[in-house]
């Protein structure tokens, strides 16, 4: 048996399945268009090869060892958090063993592609196989057309957005910038550490913006000022899209003396938690006033508990301590940003949700009204098939195919871009199909309309 069947995620319906695979042959060959990742610049601005299979499926990728670690995996065993693995071998043998665990999931299906289409394995991994795995990935591996640089061409990527720190200096965008390599590798405005009163070291965080800009940031006005000069050093090398991760989609519209002052209550350390959600909804809004201003689109991600496993997170690091889903409002969170910039010409604001019963009922009616907003596409656990298609199922009859922005990978896990543009080109192909059997559409518009979601839309979107 095929390792990947080629009628994979379409419809069973054979006259459905036939026009799915006449759409998905129109764009199956698209360049890559990834707007929003956690990829490094330093694996494209160094250019070596990565060092062995178990650091470059298993350890970054929190997919792979969230499922073991449910199933009782020591991730002291999968040595999670650790800068060099000791045992690479061991760790792959383990993640072989539990390979079964990946049955009907979304991570299964991009590790399959991987391992088929990169590295020419034909057989289901299992612990049989472990070694032959190892030796034939790690093989590949050592030679050219592995290296970073070159696996990106391979790809058919056009755009590679990393997600950066404002305290980061941006060396590595700026060396592959230098070097001539024509690749668009853009950095990703990602400020949580210097707005969230939250965030580990905040405080630190807040001083070491204002030595790298040269801004009083102890004054309010200093700070914004410091966030602006961040932003613009951002947009040199290229960055169009801020992004923010924050518990809630909340958002305020303070006067300037009062968020002064609640920015100074801050920094004292003298604050309860309303007070310090009060000030992230506020600087949500300062955002978007300095998107309206400076034109970087605002991606919104909020809805996660993080860190919900503190033993976890406290002994293996940040990303690691099980990240879990919360219910959002969007309606009366983000009517404060609204009111205020929700009618501005330029501005974009693309919003994501881990509370998938917030599509029908706010998502869509809101970007099916504000010129502003748009839709991101399913995200995190619910990049997966059925999570594609519950997303237009649910936002197509309110907010159209046009207030959403194709496919972002938000991935860590390098190998895995092809295979999730992949898994997002097919369930789209196979959704369309259903309309155009349904006679909802013709297949002329389908095929124009699979066209936009798989490159069109993203790189407008995103101003790419």
């Amino acid at each position: 048996m095929k390792l990947l069947h080629e009628d994979r995620l379409f419809p069973a319906d054979p006259e459905t399945r036939a026009i799915a695979r006449r759409l998905y042959g129109s764009i199956s060959d698209l360049p890559i268009v990834s707007p929003h990742g956690h990829t490094q610049a330093a694996w494209f601005a160094h250019n070596q090869p990565f060092p062995d299979p178990a650091k470059l499926f298993v350890q970054p990728d929190h997919y792979v060892y969230r499922m073991l670690y449910s199933q009782g995996v020591s991730l002291d065993d999968l040595e999670i958090g650790v800068p060099e693995l000791k045992n690479p071998r061991k760790v792959w043998r383990i993640f072989a063993e539990h390979y079964y665990l990946f049955r009907g999931t979304p991570t299964r299906i991009w590790l399959d592609y991987a391992f088929h289409k990169l590295f020419g394995l034909e057989e289901r991994l299992s612990a049989k196989n472990a070694d032959h795995y190892y030796d034939t990935i790690a093989e590949k591996l050592r030679t050219p057309e592995f290296l970073p640089r070159a696996l990106y061409e391979r790809f058919k990527i056009e755009v590679l957005a990393t997600t950066d720190s404002p305290l980061d200096s941006l060396i590595d965008h700026q060396a592959i910038r230098d070097s001539g390599w024509k690749a668009r590798i853009l950095p990703t405005f990602r400020p949580d550490s210097v707005v969230d009163p939250d965030f580990a070291g905040f405080r630190d965080n807040i001083a070491k913006l204002g030595g790298l800009t040269g801004e009083d940031t102890g004054d309010w006005i200093g700070y914004l000022r410091a966030l602006e000069k961040t932003r613009a050093r951002f947009k040199q090398l290229g960055c169009t899209a801020t992004d923010h991760g924050h518990p809630t989609a909340r958002t305020a519209n303070l006067s300037r003396d009062e968020a002064s002052s609640l920015y100074s209550q801050i920094l004292k350390g003298s604050t309860d938690p309303k007070q310090r959600e009060l000030f992230r909804a506020q600087m949500l809004t300062e955002m978007a006033g300095m998107s309206v201003r400076d034109g970087l689109v605002m991606q919104i991600h909020p809805g996660s508990f993080r860190n919900h496993n503190r033993l976890v997170y406290e002994r293996y690091g940040r990303d690691t301590g099980a990240d879990i889903p919360m219910p959002t409002d969007y309606v009366r969170a983000l009517h404060p940003l609204l009111e205020r910039y929700g009618n501005e010409p330029g501005l974009t604001v693309i919003l994501f949700t881990l509370d998938e019963s917030s599509y029908s009922r706010e998502l869509a009616p809101l970007a099916g009204h504000y010129p502003c907003l748009r839709l991101g596409p399913p995200w995190w656990f619910y990049d997966s098939p059925e999570g594609m298609l519950r997303f237009r199922e649910t936002t197509t009859e309110t907010a159209g195919f046009y207030n959403t922005v194709g496919f972002n990978d938000d991935t860590r896990a390098f190998l895995s871009i092809p295979a999730r543009h992949d898994v997002a080109r097919r369930m789209d192909c196979a959704y369309l199909a259903r309309l155009v059997a349904e006679h909802r559409l013709d297949e002329d518009e389908a095929l124009e309309l699979a066209h936009d979601l798989a490159y069109n839309l993203v790189r407008k979107a995103y101003k790419l």
